[in-house]
């Protein structure tokens, strides 16, 4: 009888261990996607090679582009087959330089999703932890082949 009562025990904590896993991911679904991208700057990223001012210094337009793949990155569970995601709004303040050399970590959390929409925030630091970037960009789940197709139109 002992071992009987035993064995009901463990199979009691193996069903709760069970239980409290698929809650566990059930939750794990409902958390925001994040993602983190790090970039080192290079001389092919500055204000001067790409046109956008006369400074070795980070450029905004390739800030904003690494932000932007950093929103990819977190939206990726929320595309489908067939689907892809396009920006279609960005509010972004670059509030410091980043010289050559430096590493440049990128975060996008999802701060809504709504259907189809997705609004990210987004954030950038240095590898001295300076605070580079804020603001926010949203996407749009669209099927990859209806939006091509409006290309021709």
């Amino acid at each position: 009888m002992g071992a009987g009562l035993a064995l009901a025990a463990r199979v009691r904590a193996a069903q709760r261990a069970a239980a409290d896993a698929a809650v566990h991911r059930s939750h794990s679904r409902n958390v925001a996607a994040v993602a983190d991208l790090t970039f080192v700057v290079s001389a092919a990223d500055t204000a001067m090679a790409l046109g956008s001012g006369d400074v070795d210094v980070l450029a905004t337009p390739r800030l904003l582009a690494w932000l932007e793949a950093a929103t990819v990155a977190a939206a990726a569970e929320r595309v489908g087959p067939g689907q892809t995601s396009v920006g279609t709004r960005v509010e972004v303040e670059h509030l410091a330089a980043s010289r050559v050399g430096a590493a440049v970590t990128v975060r996008a959390t999802l701060a809504a999703g709504d259907g189809r929409l997705l609004r990210f925030t987004v954030a950038a630091e240095d590898d001295a932890g300076r605070r580079l970037a804020t603001g926010t960009i949203t996407r749009v789940v669209v099927d990859r082949v209806r939006f091509l197709a409006g290309l021709g139109r």
